[in-house]
Order: C-alpha cells, then structure tokens, then sequence
C-alpha cells in the first residue's frame, strides 16, 4: 500500500491541495488562486475551467517529491451551494453561480407561497434563501431558458472535479442538503420541492455517501493531473462538514468556529438539529449517519480582504493584524457592519449592505481595520447566542485564516465570552477532513475519530472581562444600528 493521500480544497479564491502522509504528517501544500467575477447587486459567479486547472497544476506541485504510484486516495472538500450547469458531456454551458450570489430572490419567494416557509426547513434543514442551488436553478431556468433546456446534470465545484477526473455525475449527501432540493431525514431528492420548484429530477447527480469510491483516475485524468491512472477517487464532501471534521470537531454537542472568507459556528449531531429562530441551519454530515447544524455569515475574510485593498494598500495580514493591537477594545466607539454580500446568519437578508457607524475625526486607519474585525464577530456572536440556547458553550475551537493572528483570537474570545483553541493546523481544517474521508473510504482509517492523528490543539485564549464590558456596549449598537438601517437598505440598487 502507498503513504500518501492528497486532499483538495476546493474553496472560494483557490484550490489547496495538501499532501499527508497515511500517519497524519502535511508533507506540503501548494494553493493556485482563481478569481470570482462580482458583478451586478449580488452575483458571483467563476468559471469552472479555472477550477480544474487549479487542480491539476496543485496535483502536480505537491507530488513533485514523491512517486505517483504512492498516492493511495484523492478526495475533496468544496465550496458549497453553488450551481454549474453541463451537458452530456460535462462540459459546462455557462460559468457557475456560486454559493455568494443570491439575484434568485424571486424564485425564493415562489417557493415560500408554494411550500412554505416552516415546512421548507423542517423538510430541508435550511429556510429559504437565495443562497441555495435550487433557487439558483429556478432563476436559470426562468432568465436564461436555452441553457437550462440544454442542460443534463447541475453540480457543485467539486462535482464537476469527480466528472473530470472519473467520467461519473454524483454528489454526496453533505453538498446535496445544500442544495435545498433534498429531504434531510429521507436523504433523497425531494420530488414535493422539487415539483413546487418546476425542476427536473434527472438534472441532479446520483447521492453518495461522502467516504464511497466513486471511481477511479481515468486515463485522460492521469495525464493532466500526473496521477496513476486507476487511483481511486473518494466523494468527498462539502466545506461547511468537513470543517467540523478538520477541526476536531466530532462529538456530539461540540462546536468549532471557522474564520475564512466566509465564517461559520457549527458542530456534529446524531440526530437532525433545527432551532426555533430559524438562525442556524442543517446540514447532512459527511461522517455518515450525522448532522452538522451551522450557521454562517457570508463575508468575513471578504471584509477583512475589502478594508485591506481601500486602506491597507500593500500591507500583509499580519501587518493589518499589529495595527489592530494599536486601537482599543471597541474602536473608539467605530461599529462595522459585516454586510458586504448580503446577509444569511443571523440576518437572512440578501438586500443588505456593509456600513461604518459612530465615524468621528479621531478614528484613525487602525480603528477602521479592528471595527471590520469586531463586526464580524458581533454577528458570530448572534450566532453563538442560538446555540445557547439549547447548549452549555464554553469552549470553541477555531480555525482559518483568522486564527492565524493572536489578536482577533483575542478579539473572539472576548466577545463570544468564551475559550477558544487553535489547533497546530489553522488552515487545514478542511484539507484534514478531506484526507480523513479518504483514508476512512479506502481503508486506511478505521473511522473518523483517527482524526487525532492530524490535530492537536496547542494554543488557548481566554476573555477578558475589561473587554467584555466594551463588547456589550458595543453589541447593542451594532444590532440597534443594523434594525434602524434596514429600511434603507432595500432603497439601494
């Protein structure tokens, strides 16, 4: 048997590819970026062409120093909620809206009057929102006809990666509850919503659980990526799960945050879990026979990337992150909407907008960058209040790119009134869980508790209670100033 697994993360700005060996060592990475094209109120959409790319030439970097003969497994983690329509062939006939773009708020609505708000989550383990696939599908199908007719499957990112790599349509059961279009109890297609939505079954890909082999490297696939052919090829499974399954995440009840592009809280069930609010929502977990409930806020690392290009100019993060250390807790009074993309968690509201609030003429460029950093752990905050309702939280692990600075796990600690743990991989949460669905998928793991031989958590902070203080003045402002800007909010185009 070869030593290595190479997990893909299929995200946002890029492909990450990581080499582990089979005993839990990241042997190298290597991550080719690709761009998102913003356009419009809230489109987002790339071209699936650059995903494929990123991941052949990741492939080939990190298995520069070993044989390809030794890859026992390949697998994925993705950006989830997207919708990329292909032919017969798998060849895409537009690029792919992605999991950012929410111009679907008519088709949301139709599925309201024709299902039901309630019934829609309790069915699906989400509330209806433009975010999701179907209502995606719904609005191609209805602004874009000749598309849709020549369509044969709908996938997500890493979907269309297993086509190009095994000639097989399918997705797992965590990316499918995504979609909006499954039944989370049943785990099939729903034909009640997707009936309610006009769309056709057959245009969804076969499910899997997220640790089967779907296939093997085919010979075309082994040329472009440098893989053998005959390499087998796990499902994988969809970016929000696997997380939880990266960070170490897997008892029942235990909740990890993520600070990425996007942020998210979420954690691991054994039975479907749904909150009252409507807050958090659902997914199926890619550990089979488990949930994962989450609740995630669309632009965290974006606003920190937004104030960074309009004010930080050249600086690196973590230059960013030592002029943060120079403003005071609570920004000298500066609060930050986090609503560059709309909103899901807390909010569900695709029509509002970022906005500073409480500008003075004594903010200087450092309070500007912390408030970006606060606001969004306010609305994390709003999220962790959900929880807590049902759970004693105490503890999160974090992990992203966010965990990289000491400040803002200082900055989360202290508004979440909460420890946080880091673990020795902050950016390979997914890219763990990726390999660990591997290794579960060929054999090499027994389950998915030998996560622990990837993880260990080396790194703590505690709140301060002299900032808490801050924070709770500041929390009630960012909520009242949110509710008093709504109106104003649909105003704009």
């Amino acid at each position: 048997m070869g030593h290595y697994i190479i997990a893909h993360d299929l995200g946002t700005s890029g492909n990450k590819a990581t080499l582990f060996t089979i005993d839990g060592k990241l042997v190298t990475s290597c991550t080719i970026p690709y761009a998102v094209h913003f356009f419009g109120k809230n489109c987002a959409e790339q071209n699936p062409n650059d995903w494929w790319k990123a991941v052949c030439e990741a492939t080939k970097t990190v298995m520069r120093e070993i044989t390809p003969t030794e890859v026992v497994a390949i697998s994925f983690s993705a950006q989830m909620q997207g919708c990329l329509l292909v032919d017969k062939e798998g060849l895409p006939l537009r690029p792919s809206l992605i999991w950012a773009d929410q111009r679907a708020i008519k088709q949301t609505k139709h599925l309201e009057r024709e299902i039901g708000f309630d019934k829609m989550y309790e069915m699906t383990g989400h509330r209806l929102s433009p975010s999701y696939t179907l209502e995606k599908l719904m609005w191609l199908k209805e602004n874009e006809s000749e598309v849709y007719q020549k369509a044969y499957k709908s996938l997500q990112a890493k979907d269309y990666i297993l086509f190009r790599l095994t000639g097989r349509f399918v997705t797992d059961y965590s990316d499918a509850s995504g979609t909006q279009a499954l039944d989370l109890e049943k785990l099939q297609w729903s034909d009640e919503i997707l009936e309610a939505a006009g769309i056709k079954k057959e245009l969804l890909p076969e499910l899997h659980s997220a640790t089967d082999i779907i296939g093997k490297i085919t010979r075309a696939a082994a040329l472009e990526t440098g893989l053998c052919e005959g390499t087998p090829v796990v499902c994988g499974g969809g970016d929000g799960p696997c997380a939880a399954v990266g960070a170490g995440c897997i008892q029942e009840n235990q909740l990890f945050a993520t600070f990425g592009t996007s942020a998210w809280i979420g954690g691991t069930t054994t039975q479907k879990c749904l909150d009252e609010d409507k807050i958090f929502f659902c997914f199926a977990h890619v550990i089979p026979g488990h949930y994962m409930p989450c609740g995630t806020m669309q632009a965290a690392g974006s606003a920190y990337a937004y104030i960074r290009k309009v004010m930080g100019k050249n600086k690196s993060y973590a230059e960013l992150n030592e002029k943060i250390v120079s403003s005071p807790a609570g920004a000298k009074g500066l609060i930050f909407l986090p609503y560059m993309l709309g909103e899901r968690s807390p909010r569900w509201n695709e029509q509002t907008s970022g906005a500073f609030l409480g500008i003075k003429m004594h903010h200087e460029e450092e309070d500007y960058i912390r408030a970006v950093i606060e606001g969004v752990g306010y609305n994390l905050e709003l999220i962790l209040k959900a929880y807590r309702k049902y759970l004693s939280v105490n503890t999160l692990i974090l992990t992203g790119g966010g965990a990289k600075g000491d400040i803002i796990c200082q900055i989360l600690s202290d508004i979440f009134n909460a420890k946080l743990q880091t673990p020795n991989y902050v950016e390979e949460a997914t890219s763990i869980a990726a390999a660990m669905i591997a290794g579960v998928g060929v054999g090499v793991y027994k389950d998915f508790e030998e996560v622990t031989r990837f993880l260990q958590l080396n790194k703590e902070y505690l709140p301060h209670s002299e900032n808490q203080k801050v924070y709770e003045k500041s929390k009630k402002i960012f909520d009242t100033g949110y509710e008093a800007l709504k109106p104003l909010f649909e105003m704009f185009e």
